[in-house]
Parts: structure tokens; C-alpha cells; sequence
């Protein structure tokens, strides 16, 4: 198993991911304030009075690094050519490498390199801070390289974490399958043994088909465990993907509720762990949908939007409340979002009088 990263403690001990993001933009804020002096003699238009607060907006945009990490970018980029100020771009660089991934944080720190090498060569650079272009990316390089591959170091050990602590879920699950199966195995075979029994005895009495028929309902039952738990507990079965919501759909519309499924073509290339939440969550919504929406259509969009990946089941509510209420556990939606947020997404429900409305949205991997 990964020790916890500093970044897991701190939040831990936090509470919460936005109080780690105030946190790293007021220490943005504290590094940048180091250089007040410098910036408020260079011919950059600030003075001591202008440069706080222009330095905090900056730095407020790292609150921003997790949904929009190019945001901070940009203002980095911004900072660098106005202020000649390397202090912004660090963080920068370690969110989009963080929450993107290496592909991303590999452009960005090439067009940071060259952007500083365009600055550099520009009239009105402060050239004295070193000799040669040599020298001066002698600075620029290490300090992109280095933030850009610690986030993506970060990136890949919350992968690796995730899916350890899938399998690990998993494992759990096959387990109790398995127990369940031992257990409820058995009672029902010396039920249906007992049956049996009991059937031979009333053999020419007015019992004698009750006793058959509690016979043969246990054997049903116990082949349905056997169906059903015993492989759901083999751990080489995997979740469908996305290619499997096209039956699940069909099911749905043969239990009497129309779907209408609109997949984007991108999301066929997301990895195999996000294409089984995205098909958790919509089976999860369809069977929802077929317990209480009484009939009513169900609209199922996934879409890759830059770096997210969003899911949308909305489903029409009855006009009329159903005579008798539902079978329901009651911990579908909870299931939902614990499996969700364990990828570092949202879930979020919304009902009105005529609609009910679920949308998930989960970092897609790709950007």
C-alpha cells in the first residue's frame, strides 16, 4: 500500500479539498509577497499599493486549480510577462499535471518554456537577471520540469490508489458473496431436501403437491443464487463498459420504460475503470426509473467535455402517485455517489414536479 502524500494529510486534517485549495493560494500569496520590493521598483505600472492586491487575484485563482486548472495557467503565464514573476507558474504547472495528467502537463510546460523563451528575446525584459538565454532557462526549465512532474507523480499515485482500493472493494464484495452463498446455500438445499421428504410422505394425501411445489421453488431459488451470486463473486467478470448500455437500454424499454441513449464517441476511449462507474450509475438510474417513473421516458446523455466526463439521466415523474409504493432499499443514490466521488467526481440530484434528474460528473482522464 502508497503512504499518505503530505497533500492527503493536510486535507485529512483540514477536512475538506477547498480549505487545501485556500490553503496553497494563500502560501502562493505568501511567496509572492517576498518579492514586493522588486516589483514595485521594476517599470511594470505597480507600485507598493497596487502590487498586494494585483498578487492576491493571482493567487485566488488557484482556488480554481481543481475544475479549471488552466485558469491559474494562464494568469501565470500573465504574471511572468508582466511582472517577470516564476512563482505562480509553479503552482500552475503542479495543478495541471495534478488533476490532468502527464499529456497535458508535458504542453503546458513546453508552451511555458517557450513563451519565456519569446518574453526573454522581447525588448524590455529584465535581461540583467542573467547573460545568456542559456543561463536564463537554466532557471525556467527546472522550475516547469520539476512542478509539472511532481503533479503528475501525484496523478498517478491517486490512480494507483483508486484501483487498489476498487479491487480491495471488490474483494470484499466477492467475499460476502461468497458467504452469502455458503450460508443461504445451504438452508435453501435442506429446505428443498426437506421438501422432498415431506412430498414422499403426503404421497397420495391432499399435501402432497404444496410439499413438490415448496420443493421445486427452493431448487429455483438456489440456481438463482448460484446465477447470480456465485457470478457476481468471480472476480474475472468485469463490469461492462459503455458498449453494454445499449442492452441494458433494451431491457429497460422491455420492462415498459422508454430510453433514449445518446453516447459521445469520445467516451468509448476512457479507460475501462471509468467506463464501469458510467455504467453503474445509468443502471442504477434505470432500474430507478423503472421503479417510479410509472412509464415515463428516460433521456441518458454521456459527453467528454475537455477534462471532465458528465453523465445525465432524466427521467419523467407520473402524474399520479402509484397505488402501491415500490420495492426500494432506499441506498441506490448513496451507492451512487460513494462510487463516484471515490473517482474524484460529483453526483447531484435534482426532482421537480414533472422530472427527476441525476448528473454525474467525473475527471474523464483525457484532457
Amino acid at each position: 500500500m502508497f503512504a499518505s502524500s503530505p497533500a492527503s494529510a493536510l486535507r485529512r486534517a483540514l477536512g475538506d479539498d477547498r480549505a487545501l485549495d485556500v490553503v496553497i493560494a494563500v502560501t502562493a500569496f505568501a511567496l509572492l509577497l517576498i518579492d514586493i520590493p522588486g516589483l514595485a521598483a521594476a517599470d511594470n505600472s505597480l507600485n507598493s499599493a497596487t502590487v498586494p492586491p494585483v498578487l492576491a487575484a493571482g493567487s485566488a485563482t488557484l482556488l480554481l486549480r481543481r475544475r479549471w486548472p488552466w485558469i491559474p495557467y494562464v494568469a501565470a503565464l500573465v504574471f511572468m510577462g508582466w511582472l517577470h514573476q516564476l512563482t505562480l507558474i509553479q503552482f500552475a504547472l503542479y495543478s495541471l499535471g495534478r488533476f490532468r495528467g502527464r499529456r497535458t502537463a508535458v504542453v503546458a510546460t513546453v508552451l511555458y518554456v517557450a513563451v519565456a523563451c519569446t518574453l526573454y528575446l522581447a525588448p524590455g525584459w529584465p535581461e540583467h537577471r542573467s547573460d545568456t538565454l542559456t543561463s536564463f532557462l537554466s532557471i525556467v526549465v527546472p522550475v516547469g520540469v520539476l512542478s509539472a512532474a511532481v503533479g503528475v507523480a501525484t496523478y498517478r499515485q491517486d490512480l494507483v490508489r483508486e484501483v487498489q482500493a476498487l479491487h480491495a472493494v471488490q474483494a470484499e464484495r466477492a467475499s460476502v458473496a461468497r458467504d452469502v452463498h455458503d450460508m443461504v446455500g445451504r438452508e435453501l438445499t435442506m429446505l428443498a431436501v426437506t421438501a422432498e421428504v415431506r412430498a414422499r410422505r403426503a404421497r397420495g394425501g391432499p399435501h402432497e403437491q404444496d410439499f413438490d411445489s415448496l420443493a421445486e421453488t427452493a431448487r429455483r431459488a438456489h440456481h438463482m443464487l448460484n446465477e447470480i451470486i456465485v457470478q457476481r463473486a468471480d472476480e474475472r467478470t468485469a463490469t461492462p463498459g459503455l458498449e453494454g448500455l445499449e442492452e441494458l437500454a433494451d431491457e429497460t424499454r422491455r420492462a415498459g420504460t422508454p430510453v433514449e441513449l445518446d453516447v459521445a464517441e469520445r467516451a468509448y476511449g476512457l479507460s475501462p475503470l471509468r467506463q464501469a462507474a458510467v455504467y453503474r450509475v445509468v443502471q442504477e438510474c434505470l432500474t430507478n426509473a423503472v421503479k417510479h417513473a410509472g412509464g415515463e421516458g428516460v433521456s441518458v446523455v454521456i459527453a467528454v467535455r475537455g477534462g471532465e466526463l458528465c453523465v445525465r439521466v432524466r427521467n419523467g415523474l407520473p402524474s399520479a402517485v402509484p397505488a402501491t409504493a415500490p420495492v426500494s432499499s432506499g441506498t441506490g443514490t448513496f451507492s451512487m455517489r460513494e462510487r463516484v466521488e471515490s473517482m474524484g467526481g460529483t453526483l447531484t440530484t435534482r426532482r421537480t414536479p414533472t422530472t427527476y434528474e441525476v448528473e454525474a460528473t467525473l475527471p474523464s482522464g483525457t484532457a
